[in-house]
Order: C-alpha cells, then structure tokens, then sequence
C-alpha cells in the first residue's frame, strides 16, 4: 500500500493535531495494548505530553502514525528501572523515543519509514545521539533490525510486556541507509 503523495511528515504543532495524537494513544495503548484503563472518553493523553515532541505524519486531516521524543530526565525508563544509565552507552546524548503508534491502514511500511527519517533529523538536530525505548516484546524483529540492542530485564504485565532497548545514532543510520535509499530510488 503506497500513499506518499498523501502523506505529510512534520512536528506537531496544531492543538487538532495534539487532540489527533490523544486519540491514537487510546486506541494503542489501551485498546491494542492493554497498558491503560479504558475511558469513556476515548483519548489519552501521555503523562509527559508537555515535554514531548510528536513526530507525525497526516493524511489529509488524519493522523497516520505519530511517535514522541522526550530528553528530560526521568525518563519513563529511570521510573520502571533502577540504575538505568548503568545499562547505556557512557558519554552519549540520550533522549527517549516513545508512543510509536500507527493506524492499521498505514502500518505498510511507509508512514513508518517517514516517521524515522523525522527522528534521524531531529536527532542530529539536537545532538542527540543515543535513544532509548520500552520495545513491545512483539515487535523485537523490527527493532533488531533497525539496530536496538536489549538491555535490563522485560517490563510491563503479561499482557504488554515490554524490552528496554538502545540505539546509537550511527547504528541507527547505517541501519537505515539502505532502506532510505531504496525509498528515495522510488521516488
């Protein structure tokens, strides 16, 4: 499924998109994985969301995929793991990348890959050079792949159990050189 003339990546700025974000966050991280309580409201917004920035892409006035980047200290991480920095990489930038989530009929690959090419430039934009992530234990092929190494033991309950999880920014671009050339081959 290809839709890149439809698609828009940027930063999101726009209060409808924010309420946009809330409502992906509910339908993913409670309806799909189980991680909240159910609320009539059907919107959840991220304990950080202040200090989150959100990486998203839109079709139209519709929110395809979003994922948040986060460099304030705690991170989610330093609350569901004790001594984290003694599992990361020493002299490194860190910020946490979180909330990837996507609607079902743009989880073609994509939106995903836009999506990593906003947090690659943001990454060097900011000097950040180490990301850290709470991985879905479902989705630990796609991470390896993209270069996250695993550390510490698994969080969460049985029924969304997660991996903390690192990556370099230089892991993460030769990574993803390939799979960007081959997209930008495609016009």
């Amino acid at each position: 499924m290809k839709f890149p003339a439809l698609l828009e990546f940027k930063v999101a700025t726009e209060n409808w998109e924010f309420e946009l974000i809330h409502q992906l966050n509910y339908k993913t991280f409670v309806e799909e994985i189980p991680q909240h309580e159910p609320d009539a409201a059907r919107r959840l917004v991220d304990k950080f969301h202040a200090e989150n920035t959100y990486m998203i892409c839109l079709c139209n006035k519709s929110l395809a995929g979003m994922l948040a980047v986060r460099a304030q200290r705690p991170f989610s991480l330093d609350q569901k793991l004790q001594r984290l920095d003694d599992y990361l990489p020493k002299g490194r930038t860190v910020c946490e990348i979180r909330l990837l989530a996507a609607e079902k009929a743009f989880r073609a690959g994509t939106v995903f890959q836009g999506l990593l090419r906003l947090v690659r430039d943001y990454f060097r934009q900011n000097s950040y050079d180490l990301g850290i992530i709470s991985g879905t234990t479902t989705q630990q092929k796609l991470y390896k792949h993209l270069g996250f190494v695993p550390f510490g033991p698994l969080l969460g309950t049985s029924q969304a159990q997660f991996q903390p999880m690192y990556l370099t920014l230089e892991t993460f671009e030769e990574a993803t050189k390939a799979l960007f050339a081959a997209v930008d081959s495609n016009g």
